[in-house]
Parts: C-alpha cells; structure tokens; sequence
C-alpha cells in the first residue's frame, strides 16, 4: 500500500519518537524509508556546512533505527525551504506516504507546530501521516510511545465528497491488510441544516445512512473484521474530534480536500484542523491528481 515513505526529521527528540513509532507501518507493506532533514536556508546561512557536519551523529543514529526496524534506507540532508524539499524528495524518490510528526506537549520549535508539517500539507501532492505522538513517561527512553498501529482501529470520517471517496480506497486497502476495525463516520452539519432545512434531517439521515452502509459493505468483502457506522450531528470538526478523544482511535483516515476547495486553503477547514488537534495518527489523503497513482 505504502512500499515507501518519506520521514521528515528535525534531529529533535520529538523527531526520535516519531521514528519509533513507525514499525508497524510494515503492516500496510512499507519496506523501505527515505530519511531526509533540511536545514532551512533563511536560518543556517553560511553555516550550513558546518551544521550538517554537526547533525550527522543524530542523523545516522534515526538511520540506524529504521533500519534495525528491518526497512530499508536511504538518507538525506539537504539544504532549502522544508515545506518544498520534503515533497520535492518525495516526488523524487517516488515515496508513496510523507510522516511528520510532534509531540502533544511540544509549543514551538517542533515539526508539526513550527508549521512545516501545516506547510507540507497544503501543497502535498502525496499521502500525508501527521503523528502527535502520546509518552507513556518523560522519564522513559525516546522509543517508549504508543506507536502508530494502522490496522488497530482505524477512524474515517466522510463528506461522501469526491475526494472522500478517493480516501475511501485507501481505506478499503488498510482492511484488506487486516484491519481488526474501522468506524465510518458523517457528520450531518449543524452550521448548514439548522438554519434552512431542519425539517429534511429524517430524510438526509436516510440517505446517508445508506451511503454509509456501501461502504460497510466493500470493507467487510476487502477483510474487515469488523465495521461500525456512526452518524451524528453537531459541527463536523468538534464532532470529529470528540470522536478521536475518547482514546480508542489509532489511526484516522481523511480526505484532505472536501466539497469546497476555497474552504480547504483555510486554516480552519475540517480535515486540517483534525490533524491539529487529533491526538491519533492523522493519514491525510490530496486529491487525486492525473499523474499520481491510486493505492498500491
């Protein structure tokens, strides 16, 4: 599904844990890893040189660790602007997924909440894995987290939009690896109907209800153990992440451009603002575009 994938680093120890949370992506078929770090050209200057010569330590010991993992690696510093090298790299090595990741305590200074990840989203032209990672104890080693499990409990959130329905496939490809199990989620949107068509909730319900049964059907055929629906009302984003909080999500799959593209450039549109706030792995699926292939 994922044979390989890119992994953003910033030599943090935020970043040690994202790397050891990525074993059990080998369930989804990752076999090999692309590790790059870039150091930004607006900070380093003339001390680039310098500075790579510095990281390396840091940066061989990642390598290493996706490598004991069983992946296979290639490594790479480069100089530029992080948002534009990591999806060129992942353009240029034909990576499949992109991982950045923060912890949740982290404020500034971290990959996710520095604004690079934010960056790399919004002009991904590849699946994108946003990691807010939970420590079990700060005492406790870098490799000491919950890691990401992709086929634990897998949450999917639809618009029943175009590009829903594209991240559906991908979907439909993790229950085909064994997901134990998959919760289809719409939200009927509180902001929309209640001012104009309440009266038509019943009969939305209906339909969408259906909907959502198609899809409960393909997963279970693709090898789903065991498919739940959920159809809830409220406002999509605080719905959504009410969801994700009560603690049994391991992974959520979304689309990240809906049924309005001028909505999605926003800071606030839905599926960005999960991957802000979610404390689960948050799998961001772009739209399907002419020369990007669909899941392996």
């Amino acid at each position: 599904m994922f044979s390989k994938m890119l992994v953003a680093t910033d030599l943090s120890q935020t970043s040690d844990r994202v790397v050891c949370a990525l074993e059990k992506l080998k369930q989804l078929g990752t076999r090999e890893a692309c590790l790059v770090h870039v150091f930004n050209i607006r900070d380093v200057g003339p001390l680039a040189d310098r500075l790579m010569e510095l990281a390396k330590p840091s940066f061989e010991r990642q390598k290493k660790m996706l490598e004991d993992m069983g992946y296979q690696v290639t490594a790479k510093m480069v100089l530029g602007l992080p948002q534009i090298e990591i999806n060129r790299l992942a353009d240029d090595h034909n990576c499949s997924l992109v991982v950045v990741g923060a912890s949740t305590s982290s404020i500034v200074g971290e990959i996710f909440l520095g604004g690079v990840a934010s960056a790399v989203l919004h002009s991904a032209t590849r699946p994108t894995l946003l990691l807010r990672l939970q420590v079990k104890d700060r005492k406790e080693e870098p490799c000491d987290v919950f890691p990401c499990d992709p086929l634990e409990h897998v949450l999917f959130p639809t618009d029943f939009s175009d590009n829903a329905e594209h991240a559906f496939a991908y979907v439909r490809k993790i229950a085909s690896c064994g997901a134990k199990r998959i919760t289809l989620l719409h939200v009927q949107d509180q902001g929309k109907i209640d001012p104009y068509i309440k009266e038509r909730l019943e009969e939305f319900n209906r339909i969408d209800t259906s909907r959502l049964e198609r899809l409960q059907k393909e997963l279970k055929e693709a090898g789903a153990q065991r498919v739940e629906l959920e159809l809830l009302y409220g406002l999509p984003k605080k719905i959504i992440l009410e969801r994700i909080r009560r603690g049994d999500v391991s992974l959520v799959v979304m689309g990240s451009q809906g049924r309005g593209v001028l909505a999605e450039m926003l800071l606030g549109s839905v599926s960005h603002a999960v991957a802000r706030h979610s404390p689960a792995p948050v799998l961001l699926i772009p739209p399907l575009r002419a020369n990007h292939a669909k899941p392996e």
